[in-house]
């Protein structure tokens, strides 16, 4: 088994998708008309990487579902993107104006920094230590 897809509740399918494609580097793997203004969009990493589930974006409905945008996991963090090159994925997101919450850390595991998507979900940026690379 593996985990093929996951949902991230949005207040707009239009300024997720520019988020997630013109932002972070994802392509737009489908965006099909449901019907009464419901759309089925999937974004994921890019085909080259050959890793990684698709992320539904489910456009919200009702007061519960609103409740959700933003703190899908109340206020942990949701997402943990690797990368072979995290300094230049920090210094790409930086550009496009990525909100860090803090600056880049040195961990155990590799370097790491949290930043937010355009809603408030927490992501963690994660890549081998610049020495582990050489």
């Amino acid at each position: 088994m593996h985990i093929a897809q996951f949902v991230i509740t949005v207040k707009d399918y239009d300024e997720a998708i520019r988020f997630y494609v013109d932002v972070l580097g994802f392509e737009l793997l489908e965006d099909t008309p449901m019907g009464n203004a419901k759309r089925w969009v999937r974004v994921g990493p890019p085909a080259a990487s050959g890793r990684g589930c698709d992320i539904l974006l489910a456009r919200a409905v009702g007061d519960a579902q609103l409740a959700t945008v933003g703190n899908q996991t109340g206020g942990r963090v949701f997402i943990f993107l690797h990368t072979d090159n995290f300094a230049a994925d920090y210094e790409r997101l930086k550009s496009k104006g990525v909100t860090f919450l803090g600056e880049p850390r040195r961990e155990d595991y590799g370097d790491v920094v949290v930043f937010q998507d355009l809603y408030g979900n927490k992501f963690d940026l994660i890549g081998p230590h610049a020495a582990s690379r050489a």
